[in-house]
C-alpha cells in the first residue's frame, strides 16, 4: 500500500499557464513537495484564489484575455491576497515586462524552458525570503 501524505501539511502551489505541457512539467516538478493547483488563464487563478489562499503563485506572462501583469496588479489590488509571493515564468527576456512585474511586488522570474531544478530552488528561495520578511 502506498502511504497517503496529509496535503495540508504540504505548501499550496498555483501554477497559472495557458500552455498544459507547462503545467504538467510544473506538476510534475513539485508535486512531491507541494501541493499543487494548476490554472490556465489568470480569470481562473483569481477565481482559485477567492475559494483558496495559495502559499505562492507561479504565473506565466503572455497569456490571454488575461495577462500575467493584468492577473498580478488584480491579485496586488486584493488585500487578504497581497502577500503571496508570485514567481514570473516567461518565455521571452524583456526587461520591461520584468521592471513591470518587479513593479508589482514579485520575489522572482523564471525563463522558459526552465530546468525543474531550478524551479524548485527558486521556490525554496521564495519561502525563505517570506520567513526572514515576517521576522
Amino acid at each position: 500500500m502506498s502511504e497517503v501524505q496529509d496535503n495540508n501539511s504540504k505548501k499550496c502551489i498555483l501554477a497559472v499557464d495557458d500552455t498544459a505541457i507547462v503545467l504538467t512539467r510544473i506538476s510534475d516538478a513539485l508535486r512531491n513537495d507541494y501541493e499543487v493547483i494548476t490554472v490556465n488563464s489568470g480569470v481562473r487563478a483569481l477565481k482559485c484564489l477567492k475559494e483558496r489562499k495559495a502559499d505562492l503563485i507561479l504565473l506565466d506572462i503572455q497569456m490571454v484575455p488575461m495577462n500575467g501583469i493584468e492577473t498580478l496588479q488584480a491579485i496586488r489590488n486584493m488585500k487578504e491576497l497581497q502577500d503571496i509571493p508570485v514567481i514570473m515564468l516567461t518565455g521571452v527576456e524583456d526587461k520591461d515586462i520584468v521592471m513591470e512585474s518587479a513593479k508589482l511586488g514579485i520575489c522572482d522570474y523564471i525563463l522558459k524552458p526552465f530546468a525543474s531544478e531550478e524551479l524548485l530552488k527558486r521556490i525554496a528561495r521564495a519561502f525563505e525570503l517570506g520567513k526572514k520578511q515576517e521576522k
